[in-house]
């Protein structure tokens, strides 16, 4: 569980990183984002 919390940190940091670049639009990244959170089984999201 601990593994893929941070295998999801990354990726969302990543993913963070292209729409800060403007690579993604707003909703790439939210479409994307949601599925990353299902697949890791995140069920909250804090940081908004």
């Amino acid at each position: 569980m601990k593994n893929n919390l941070i295998l999801y940190s990354m990726q969302i940091s990543m993913l963070k990183q292209l729409l800060t670049h403007k690579l993604i639009s707003e909703k790439e990244y939210k479409t994307v984002k949601s599925k990353l959170m299902k697949d890791y089984h995140i069920i909250s999201d804090i940081t908004g």
